[in-house]
């Protein structure tokens, strides 16, 4: 399988047999604990036509263009500080930065908290987004404090 980008930015791949598909949607297999691992290219019915095992692998244009069409499909906040949390019994309504700016979201639950790893932690809110705190170790004295009464 060949992988291309048309003109108009959409991914496309040629078989073997010579058969072009178009408008292929990247979808990470594992987007949590391994996002540049296993992407597979699917049309829009779902039916899957190119597997990626790793997405270092790929030369730099077209890695380029999956991660922008993944980040356009994928919205995952990452937590860079806990600025305030109103109570640490739950529910509580947490203060936080993130890479995509300042906002607030409830925490219904201390199960609403989920390791990844030893320090990648994924933060369910009551509005059903997700939060990822890529690494506990990252963030500042102050908001490592504030999550771990939560832990």
């Amino acid at each position: 399988m060949q992988i291309s980008v048309n003109n108009a930015g959409a991914l496309c791949a040629s078989d073997a047999s010579g058969v072009r598909h178009e408008n292929l949607i990247p979808v990470r297999a594992f987007p949590m604990s391994a996002p540049g691992l296993g992407v597979s290219l699917v049309d829009a019915q779902g039916h899957e036509w190119v597997w990626i095992e790793d997405l270092a692998a790929l030369p730099e244009n077209l890695r380029s263009v999956l991660d922008a069409q993944l980040a356009e499909r994928e919205f995952q906040p990452e937590i860079l500080s806990i600025l305030d949390v109103s109570s640490y019994s739950t529910p509580s309504r947490w203060h936080v930065v993130t890479n995509r700016g300042e906002t607030e979201l409830v925490l219904k639950g201390e199960e609403d908290i989920r390791r990844l790893s030893a320090h990648r932690l994924l933060i369910a809110a009551e509005n059903g987004l997700h939060f990822l705190i890529a690494d506990m170790q990252q963030l500042d004295s102050a908001s490592r404090r504030r999550l771990e009464r939560f832990l």
